[in-house]
Parts: structure tokens; C-alpha cells; sequence
């Protein structure tokens, strides 16, 4: 069926470096299902951006993996053209770089990624929006794992050759013992305070969910975590890092995340029919012993 709006198709350059086939397939399996698709190649941010602004009425499908989709998300919420057109995305990349597709419902398989772009339904997300621009679709954590590191421009994994691999072993080396990692933050939940500066944290959790963020605070194990719900949630402290999805970010001294309730329309698969009991007679042989015909009464 073809689809109501003619489609711009962006391909990501990392999704063509590393997945061709894959890319190659969702592009033929658009373009049968949508004649009018256009596809943009753009070769990096500025020219995604170009192309989104100047789509009109053309509905967005991303191929690359969960940055790719994270960089759309964000420009068109600085464009404000979230609320006016629903996005989709064709998953393609290394395994863990597409989980957050996943866990929103999109199909990882490019053939039924791509028939979702035509044949899905919209769903409406909460999304968290910081106080630079920044999304935030699934979690995001203060501070971040040991061994994540900043990757600006939406770049591969770590470095394989020499080099990389004696950073690697500098940073097991220096890496701090467990509990030495606490951070010193000040956490305010819609202006009240969850924790200060004097005392150490393990990790702050933001998910945005029903409209607000949920926030929890760890501290000490003996301690308990503190929990919270609230529009807009301020982290300050000195120079931390934060994993936002795929990204991680910082040095900063403090960030501001706000909840929009459902402002992010993606496509997902269509829903499956309810699950019950079967109806009507029942079909196949008849489970249990075979009934037993009624006797007729002997003539006296």
C-alpha cells in the first residue's frame, strides 16, 4: 500500500561504510512501496540539517544506527517540526549501536524495518530536551561506565590498531577501584533538593515516562537510592560527564533536563491482534475418553 506522503529517505555515511547491503535493500524496498522517495546522501550533519529543512511535505526516514536517529530527533526539535511529522528509521549498524531502535519497537531486520516505514503505525514518545539542545529518548546516566568515552560525530568503536590498544590498557590501569568513582552533585527535582555536594553519589538515572522524568539518586548501598518524579531535574557539580542513549558528553558544570510529554511521533510496526481463548466449536479429534452413549431402557 503506498504510503500517504512521498517519503525523504537520509542515509547516514557511517550506516554506507559499514552496512551497504543492508542499506541498499531498504532503499529498494522504499522505493517499491513509496515511487516518490527521494534519497539524500548527505556526507555529514550540516547537510542532514539542509535536508530537513527543506523537505515540506516529504515524511523523514533515517537509515543508520541510534546517533543517526538522535541527530534527527534534535534537529528537528530545534526546528520545531516535531509535532508536525512523524519520523521512521531502518536500523542499520553494529549490534550495539542500534539497541535503542530496539527497545522503542523498531524492527532491527532492514527488510521489516523498511515495511514498517510503510505500512506501520505512528506511536508518540516522551522525550527529555536539555537546556543546550540535547535529546533524550531512552535513559541517560551521570556518571557514565567506566571505558564509555565521548565520541563526537557519530564515529565507530574504539581505536583497533597499537595506539588504541595501549590507551585501552592506560585506562584499565588508572581506572579507580570500585566505590572510588563517586561523583559530588547537586540534584534538584523540579526546585527541590535530592542531594548536594557533600554528599557522594554512584550514579544519577534520568528516564523520561508518563509525561515526567524519572530520577534516582544512588548513593551509598547501606543508604538506599532516592527517588523522585518531576518536569524538570538541574544536575550541577564539578566538571562530570553524562551518558545520554548512545552519546556520552561533558565535561559540564551543570545541565537542565525538561520532559515533553509525547513529542516525538515514530513509526513502529502495527499492533498484533489480541491474544485469548479460541472461539467457536473446537477443532481436531476430542481430548479425554471418548463419551459414552446413553444406554436405552430394556422394554419390561
Amino acid at each position: 500500500m503506498p504510503v500517504p506522503h512521498p517519503l525523504l529517505v537520509l542515509v547516514d555515511p557511517l550506516a554506507r561504510r559499514t552496512d551497504g547491503e543492508s542499506v541498499r535493500i531498504a532503499r529498494d524496498v522504499l522505493a517499491a512501496g513509496s515511487p516518490g522517495v527521494k534519497v539524500c546522501l548527505p556526507d555529514g550533519p550540516e547537510e542532514t540539517a539542509r535536508a530537513l529543512a527543506r523537505r515540506g511535505r516529504r515524511r523523514p526516514v533515517v537509515i543508520g544506527d541510534d546517533r543517526a536517529l538522535l541527530r534527527a530527533v534534535r534537529l528537528l526539535h530545534l526546528e520545531r517540526g516535531l509535532a508536525h511529522c512523524a519520523l521512521s528509521v531502518v536500523p542499520v549498524g553494529r549490534p550495539g549501536s542500534v539497541a535503542l531502535a530496539g527497545t522503542l519497537g523498531v524492527p532491527l531486520d532492514a527488510v521489516r524495518a523498511a515495511r514498517t516505514v510503510l505500512e506501520g503505525r505512528e506511536r508518540r514518545f516522551d522525550l527529555l530536551v536539555d537546556d543546550s539542545g540535547g535529546v533524550v529518548l531512552g535513559d541517560l546516566r551521570i556518571p557514565p561506565l567506566h571505558g564509555e568515552r565521548e565520541r563526537p560525530g557519530g564515529g565507530g568503536g574504539p581505536s583497533r590498531g597499537p595506539l588504541g590498544r595501549c590507551r585501552s590498557l592506560v585506562r584499565t590501569l588508572t581506572r579507580p577501584a570500585p566505590g572510588a568513582g563517586a561523583a559530588r552533585l547537586r540534584v534538584e527535582a523540579d526546585g527541590v533538593l535530592l542531594t548536594d555536594l557533600d554528599s557522594p553519589v554512584e550514579r544519577v538515572s534520568l528516564t523520561p515516562g508518563g509525561g515526567l522524568v524519572d530520577v534516582v539518586v544512588r548513593r551509598r548501598p547501606e543508604d538506599g537510592p532516592v527517588r523522585a518524579r518531576a518536569r524538570t531535574v538541574t544536575v550541577s557539580g564539578p566538571h562530570f560527564r553524562y551518558r545520554a542513549d548512545a552519546v556520552v558528553s561533558g565535561p559540564v558544570l551543570t545541565r537542565t533536563w525538561t520532559a515533553h510529554p509525547s513529542a516525538l511521533r515514530l513509526t513502529v510496526p502495527p499492533t498484533d491482534p489480541p491474544v485469548g481463548p479460541p472461539v467457536g466449536p473446537p477443532v481436531g479429534p476430542p481430548v479425554g475418553p471418548p463419551a459414552v452413549p446413553p444406554q436405552r431402557p430394556s422394554p419390561a
